[in-house]
């Protein structure tokens, strides 16, 4: 009784109370802790992606589910709704706008965290010309990390611009700064470079319906398949920072997705974000977010200052 009574406290008093939110891609990673974080600020999320309990997408991990992501959003005060949902079948995400409009009337918060090309970047992509990379791997970098977006974004805004605030976030690996250096390979390059085009384009779009279009990025994420890579958990993922010294300024999910919750609340996001880029970072310094061990990681800036720059100083400097 206790926690039902809890519960229903944050559904009804948290900042997204009420709100009706899609995160597209939330199997793991950022997407997963964004449902969670705006479950945990009283929205109800819709949750889709390809891997559930029954069936294993692509990525070839059965270690996370929609089904596991939704029950983290309802643990966390909102109320979470799994729709397996591949975002590259028109059909199935035309389904996935009609259940939501039915049910709720309305979409209030857009989140497009389609990705799921890891599986493809160590053997296909990374240390390869664009002429060396498998082209049907290319191609599916492309369908994976910009047609999913396109697709999801053209099927749901008819339904997003009916809310009073509409909010479409684009997520993606690199600011509109940062990636003006080559992201190491054509594909690669554009996969990540798009989402920044789309949310600059939308915003442009989504201004006469009061609405926000932003792209967003987390720093070096420690999401479930970079911890397995470096084969340690979230609670001793320092372990791996001597095979790699850039992870010391590794940050969680939560952190990218806290900063989204609170732009989500702001009634001024339109005039501070709208077709903009930003990151984890600097929403977390403009809404006083810190990451779950109490810092405030600035991976960007330490990449390009120390990495690039060289400039003296450490990842702790930047945290």
């Amino acid at each position: 009784m206790d926690n039902h009574i809890s519960t229903q406290h944050v559904r009804d008093e948290g900042p997204l109370a009420g709100r009706i939110a899609l995160v597209a891609g939330a199997t793991r990673g950022a997407g997963r802790a964004l449902a969670v974080e705006l479950g945990r600020a009283g929205a109800t999320v819709y949750v889709t992606g390809r891997t559930t309990r029954e069936h294993v997408s692509e990525v070839g991990r059965t270690t996370e589910t929609i089904e596991e992501t939704t029950e983290l959003v309802t643990a966390a005060g909102g109320t979470g709704i799994a729709v397996p949902t591949d975002h590259l079948d028109e059909d199935q995400v035309r389904a996935l706008v009609e259940r939501i409009d039915r049910e709720q009337r309305r979409l209030d918060i857009l989140v497009n965290d389609l990705w799921g090309g890891e599986h493809l970047l160590a053997g296909s992509v990374f240390g390869k010309k664009s002429w060396q990379t498998p082209l049907a791997d290319g191609l599916r970098i492309l369908e994976l990390g910009v047609r999913s977006h396109v697709i999801t974004a053209a099927l749901a805004l008819p339904l997003l611009v009916r809310s009073e605030a509409p909010l479409h976030v684009e997520v993606t690996d690199g600011t509109a700064v940062s990636n003006r250096r080559y992201r190491e390979n054509l594909y690669y390059d554009l996969a990540k470079n798009a989402p920044i085009r789309i949310a600059f384009g939308l915003g442009e779009e989504l201004a006469e319906y009061g609405g926000t279009a932003v792209a967003v990025t987390p720093g070096f994420l420690r999401s479930e398949q970079m911890l397995a890579h470096f084969g340690v958990t979230e609670e001793n993922w320092r372990d791996a920072v001597a095979r790699e010294p850039d992870f010391a300024i590794a940050e969680s999910p939560s952190y990218l997705a806290r900063a989204v919750a609170a732009l989500a609340a702001d009634p001024d996001r339109a005039a501070r974000w709208n077709g903009k880029s930003t990151s984890s970072a600097e929403l977390a310094k403009t809404y006083g977010v810190r990451d779950t061990d109490g810092s405030r990681p600035d991976a960007w800036t330490y990449i390009e200052e120390v990495r690039y720059g060289g400039k003296g100083g450490s990842a702790d400097d930047y945290r």
